[in-house]
Parts: C-alpha cells; structure tokens; sequence
C-alpha cells in the first residue's frame, strides 16, 4: 500500500505531540466531574487526586509500561518555597498567574507528590466534559504506534520517541511550576499552561494530524475497496476524533480551532460504504443443508459485508470432515466434527484470518449425532465468528510499505 505524499519535518513534531498526548483524551474523560480543590480538606483532595490519577492510568496498563508520575520531573526542576510567608497564588492562582496568559490550578495534599498529581488533575478538571475521547480510541492509536504507525515518520529517531512517549501521562504544555510547604503539615503546587505555548502546539499537533489524514484517504478506487482501505478510513477516524478533542481544547482557551475539522464519524459512515463494496465469497466444504454457510454469512453481513459473488478478492474457505466415534460400553453413537474457516486475500494469497473447531456429540443414531454434531458448529460461528471479524479489523492498523 503507498501512501501519497509526505508528511513534512513540521509535521513529524506533530504526530509524535499526538502521541505524547494520547493521555490528555482519557485524563480528560476521567477528570469531567471533577472541581477544584478550594472547599476540600488536604485529605479529601489528596483522594480525590488519586483516584482521578488512577483512572487516567486504568486504560492503558495492558498496553504501556507503567510511567513515572507526570509531577517528576517538575520535582527535579522546581524547588520548595520554604519561605515563612504564604506565596500569593496558594490562595488564589490567578492573582500570579492572569488567566488572560495562564491557565492554572492549585492542589494540595500532605506530601510534595500527591501534591502536584492533585494540581494536575485540577488542572485537567478545568477543561470539564467538553473535551473528552472514547478509551477505544485512544487504545486504537496506541496499538498503531506499537504495529508500526511510528514508521510513517521515515525516521528511526522519531520512531523510538513516538513509541516511547505513548506511556507519559501529562498534558502537553502542562508543569508544576512552584511548591510551598507550610512548615506544618501540607505542600501547595501550581500546574500551569501557559496559553500562548499550549496554541501554538495544538494547531500543530491538528494540522500535522490533518495531514496524516489526507495521506490515510488519499488512494485510488482499487486500494480504497479492500480491507487495508477499510482500516486506513477507520484508523482516520480515529485521529479525526483526537483532532475535535484538541480543537475543542483550544474553544476553552479562548481560541478558534483550525477549520475544517471534521468528526471522526464522518469517515466511520465511508468505511461502511467500503465493507458494502467489498464481496466475500465463501465455499464449505461438507455442509448439511447450507448451515455453516448461512452462519458465516450471517457473520459478515452483521459487519456490513456481501457474501457470494464470482472472482471475489477475498474468500472464507471452510472445510468440514465428520466421522465416527466408537466409545466402550456406550450405547449412543458419537461423531467428531472437525472444522477449519480459512479467509484470504486471494490477491496474495495470504490467510488473514484463521477459525478452527472440533467436537465430539452424540446422540440414540448415527444421523443425529452428525445433526447435533453440525447444530453445535453453527451455533458456535453464530456466537463467536462475528466478534472474531471484528477484532480482527479493529486491530488491522494501516502499516506503510
């Protein structure tokens, strides 16, 4: 598969910043009730930062190595106002940081690292339920990167920190930029984003991303109606998604997204149109009465495939062999139904996806043992073949050749 056209040095900063973000869309699903800590207790926003940070976590431990905590390296770098006298913004942020410039929030807790996770979390809080990504799709891009999206960059470097930068939890811009502790019991963190920095590294990560787009749709007739087009539509979908989460982040701020953004469900409704472009032809070999040959392809037409058709590119292939089971003192007659569902891309001959089953059933005759044998087949394709599809082509990521 070639994709037209390049992504630009510009753009490669992009795309890996949308990685570098992917944590930003759970946090911000995760944090959406979430306030300020203002009226709490320092007990109650330490738990109530940890349970945010918990979640902006849950998401991804099957599929990141686990991250240090988004606030240390802000500890290597900021140190702690041991000063008698209460900095300014410890009782109102704004006062130090103008919400004209900043956007900002303080947390508390009764030590440093609780601490700044909770001025991050109300930070991210602040953004409320408007900026928001499903966890699937988040999970859709990190496994791109881990299947090879990371390549598209043409450069190895940028490879390594894409695939890297997907286990940092920690908006893009954002820093822990001071600590007070109070000589008693509890430390004070300002999470701050400066506003005209965190503009300028969205709009790049939007139109590098909106590239990457372009070069996901742009392909002839031919490539389009395939599975691999079927993937690059709903792969675009994904990163149409990521895209409206960052625009409306910059609503929040104040400033005007890049136009043209579309949602991602714009290029989901194009992929349907793919799949009803796409016949699947499927031969059995052995069936009884057309059964399993009506059970897959009951499958594909719940995924919007047509079956059937002459010269299809893509064909299951399904073979079945029954025999008899002889079994001591039993007076019912067994039989062993073994079954194999191969579908290929007869392009180039290529299995893309397996399906075996085997069973022994029984019953008073030889001809309803075979019966039963053939009814728990079908109703095995019927309860697991379509998810399996599915699977299959969630996780079937564009990959550049």
């Amino acid at each position: 598969m070639k994709i037209k056209g390049k992504l630009t040095a510009g753009n490669y900063c992009g795309l890996w910043c949308l990685c570098l973000s992917l944590a930003l869309s759970l946090a911000f699903s995760a944090c959406a009730s979430s306030s300020a800590s203002g009226g709490a207790s320092p007990a109650e926003a330490q738990a109530s930062a940890q349970a945010a940070l918990d979640r902006m976590d849950g998401g991804r431990q099957s599929t990141a190595q686990p991250a240090a905590p988004a606030s240390s390296s802000a500890q290597q770098k900021t140190a702690v106002n041991n000063n008698k006298g209460k900095p300014a913004w410890v009782d109102s942020v704004d006062s130090v940081y103008s919400r004209a410039q900043y956007v900002a929030a303080v947390g508390y807790a009764a030590d440093r690292t609780m601490a700044e996770k909770n001025a991050l979390a109300n930070l991210i809080a602040i953004f409320g339920q408007s900026i928001k990504a499903d966890q699937t799709i988040v999970n859709t891009y990190i496994e791109a990167v881990k299947n090879g999206v990371a390549n598209w960059t043409d450069n190895i470097a940028m490879e390594n920190t894409i695939k890297t930068s997907t286990s940092m939890d920690t908006l893009v811009g954002a820093e822990i930029r001071e600590v007070w502790f109070d000589s008693k019991s509890t430390y004070y963190a300002a999470a701050v984003m400066e506003k005209t920095k965190t503009v300028r590294l969205y709009n790049d990560m939007i139109q590098a991303n909106q590239t990457m787009i372009t070069n996901l749709i742009t392909m002839n007739q031919t490539e389009k109606n395939s599975l691999e087009g079927f993937s690059r539509y709903q792969f675009a979908a994904a990163v149409a998604d990521i895209n409206i989460s960052y625009g409306n982040l910059l609503k929040v701020i104040g400033v005007a997204p890049p136009e043209g953004l579309k949602k991602g469900d714009d290029y989901r409704l194009e992929a349907q149109n793919i799949t009803k472009a796409i016949p699947v032809g499927i031969t059995v070999k052995n069936d009884k009465a057309g059964r399993i040959q009506g059970a897959f392809a009951k499958a594909f037409a719940d995924l919007g495939f047509r079956s059937g058709g002459t010269n299809a590119r893509y064909v299951l292939a399904v073979d079945i062999n029954t025999s008899p089971v002889e079994l001591v003192n039993q007076q019912n007659k067994f039989t062993r139904i073994e079954l194999t569902a191969n579908l290929t891309d007869t392009s180039t001959n290529t299995v893309l996806l397996p399906f075996n089953f085997n069973s022994r059933e029984g019953h008073a005759t030889q001809s309803e043992a075979d019966n039963r044998a053939y009814a728990v087949a079908e109703r095995k394709i019927n309860a697991e073949y379509s998810t399996l599809l599915n699977d299959y082509l969630s996780q079937l990521i564009p990959k550049k050749r």
